[in-house]
């Protein structure tokens, strides 16, 4: 049977440190005294409808739980290094709120937080919203799901990333990607995609400038494309596109069909460009 800790206030310095197989209800880590680590090194432990004001609250914490709860924005870097854990509907608001942690669920919550998921394995958010200008920096095998997304430089360096049913307004996100695949979503931003291995798209709304160059094994599925100029140089791709873009340079390799296209510019290449476009009507 687990220790039950109800209606407390905790300010001092690892207050409830190396905490073992308890559930803790109703509360509230914030206070003059203004210490750091309050949950540090707990293990297979409950958090419920708790309050946190303070640094670094839940570091090298295993197996948890933690839900109906409230991070605040002076919660900096609340959750490092930890394994197996659940956050449901909380709200997480100081910055590099989640980093080097393993196997950890987020469902229902609401978060601004930069640099957010960095050097992670086996992040899944789902049903959230989040402000993060930095997102998931070399991370690897994380899946969104139903995620609104608004920020600038996310998914840098990530490895095997899932991605259905989301709508991400971002810059320029997915550089250095391998293996990620993007399904039934908006990607809105500049310079998508650069530099990526094995990036897949899936019935996605593509918009802004100069998108998806300098890739590998890029594929594009059922996917629209708006004000996208000046894309695909450098890329080796296959691609079925519908409706119009707005024009296409310099394709290094494979293949793009579109319905139809603004202009395509093939001229002064810095490396041989084999790269054919299937035009189904040529808009001049």
């Amino acid at each position: 049977m687990k220790t039950q800790i109800t209606s407390r206030q905790y300010d001092e310095e690892r207050a409830l440190y190396h905490l073992q197989h308890t559930d803790i209800k109703h509360c509230n880590f914030a206070g003059p005294a203004d210490g750091e680590s309050v949950l540090k090194e707990a293990i297979d432990i409950t958090v419920e409808d708790c309050s946190f004001s303070l640094r670094y609250p839940m570091w090298h914490v295993k197996g948890f739980t933690l839900s109906a709860s409230a991070l605040d924005e002076l919660t900096r870097a609340a959750l490092w290094y930890g394994e197996d854990g659940s956050i449901t509907d909380c709200t997480l608001g100081g910055v590099k709120a989640v980093r080097e942690c393993t196997n950890i669920r987020l469902s229902h919550c609401r978060i601004t937080s930069n640099e957010f998921g960095w050097k992670s394995d086996g992040i899944v958010m789902e049903d959230s919203e989040i402000v993060s200008e930095y997102l998931f920096l070399d991370s690897k095998n994380v899946q969104l799901n139903h995620v609104k997304m608004r920020g600038k430089y996310s998914f840098q360096y990530i490895e095997h990333l899932e991605i259905t049913d989301c709508e991400l307004d971002t810059k320029d996100a997915f550089w250095h990607s391998k293996n990620a695949t993007v399904q039934n979503s908006i990607l809105k931003g500049e310079y998508l995609g650069w530099f990526s291995d094995g990036l897949t798209l899936i019935n996605c709304k593509i918009i802004g400038t100069q998108p998806l160059c300098y890739c590998k094994n890029l594929k594009l599925i059922g996917c629209t494309m708006e004000d996208a100029d000046l894309s695909f140089e450098y890329s080796d791709v296959e691609a079925e596109i519908n409706g119009n873009v707005v024009s296409i340079k310099n394709p290094k390799s494979g293949s793009i069909t579109v319905d139809s296209v603004g202009k395509i510019i093939l001229e002064s290449p810095a490396m041989e460009c084999t790269g054919q476009v299937v035009i189904r009507k040529y808009i001049e």
